[in-house]
């Protein structure tokens, strides 16, 4: 017997040797094991968005239509057809689907599963067999975890769950001990029960980040990130991009909501071009410009962050207000040049926190000798 603490958490495993043998043994990479490749299951064009053993997001801004986003790729995935631009492809004895919503009523809720049927071109009031639909909003949140283990290990033939409302699985989104236990949660179920798990999590009204440490984790670790955004000139037409992809990228896409309240492709529509690349160095910058940058960082972050963290914090922060995207070394410069003029400061633990209060003087060019 012994006791592992981790953070306010005791673990006390029960194990004989043998026993703690056996565990180790399976958790050995070896060089002679035969790699195999994960099944691709939802495709968007040439980009794999979905494979079995991984999690995706949708993510977005209230009434961004999400949820309708959501539809189609179950919708796809149902009829292993092409609903919107997405394509699926789930192998036989993968084919169930369990939704669970987090967020709506029970009759709202009712509203979502016959939208998807009709997307399948099913009666709407038609009960499959293939797809379970949850509503866990009266549910505590350690219950609403419990529920999903449990319906997981019983619930056989399960390629696909979609959870809408990742952010009612944690007691305090900003908390990242509790935003690093639920992504181990969507990672050890999605690879334990060889399936793919679609979450659903609100961006920050401010900006396009996904919110709190959930978001942040959610970053580091998922296969794909979609980004359903409102189109600024007709607010029926919500369009679709890749935030985060592993595969190649998409063109992105859109969708608008028709008479029978189905999210259809919109027509005729053309992504807007990606913003000129910024040519200057963070040397060049005003302090204006780094307190909006930073301001955007670390929105909603209070406590020292890692290093990790931190550059795809500022990452995040320099991209989304400057246009200033650059690659991981030139960011990690970036740091460096933070910490030297006291913008941001490294704490015990090697961890950073951001001196809100920096006054930084931009340094003047020499004046050139004729």
């Amino acid at each position: 017997m012994y006791k592992l603490t981790i953070g306010n958490s005791i673990m006390e495993p029960q194990m004989s040797p043998e026993e703690f043998r056996q565990l180790w043994e399976s958790l050995l990479v070896r060089a002679s094991d035969k790699f195999e490749v994960p099944p691709e299951v939802v495709r968007i064009g040439d980009s794999v968005i979905c494979t079995l053993g991984n999690f995706s997001a949708s993510t977005g801004k209230g009434k961004s239509k999400k949820t309708f986003n959501v539809s189609a790729i179950v919708a796809a995935a149902l009829t292993n057809g092409r609903v919107l631009n997405y394509q699926a492809s789930f192998p036989e004895g993968k084919r169930r689907i369990l939704y669970f919503d987090t967020e709506q009523s029970a009759d709202y809720c009712l509203k979502i599963i016959r939208r998807i049927n009709r997307l399948c071109g099913y009666p709407e009031t038609m009960d499959q067999d293939r797809i379970k639909f949850a509503h866990l909003r009266e549910k505590g949140t350690l219950m609403r975890r419990w529920i999903i283990e449990q319906a997981l290990a019983i619930e056989p033939e399960v390629g696909l769950v979609i959870i809408d409302g990742l952010r009612d699985l944690l007691y305090d989104i900003n908390s990242s001990a509790e935003a690093a236990e639920v992504i181990g949660l969507l990672m050890r179920w999605s690879s334990q029960y060889n399936l793919h798990i679609h979450t659903v999590l609100h961006l920050n009204k401010a900006d396009d980040n996904v919110r709190g440490h959930i978001g942040t984790e959610l970053n580091h670790k998922a296969e794909t990130i979609l980004q359903i955004t409102k189109n600024d000139a007709d607010g029926n037409i919500s369009e679709v991009k890749a935030s985060l992809v592993r595969d190649r990228e998409f063109r992105p896409f859109a969708f608008s909501i028709n008479e029978e309240g189905l999210p259809v492709l919109a027509e005729g529509y053309e992504p807007a071009p990606l913003p000129p690349r910024v040519t200057f160095d963070y040397q060049s910058m005003t302090e204006e410009m780094h307190r909006v940058a930073l301001d955007i960082a670390f929105n909603g972050i209070s406590d020292p962050i890692g290093y990790n963290e931190l550059l795809h914090q500022l990452m995040v922060g320099y991209s989304s207000s400057l246009g200033f995207s650059r690659s991981r070394t030139i960011i990690a410069k970036l740091k460096q040049f933070l910490i030297k003029n006291d913008i941001l400061r490294k704490v015990p633990g090697r961890k950073y926190v951001y001196n809100r209060d920096f006054h930084y003087v931009q340094p003047e060019k020499p004046e050139e000798t004729v």
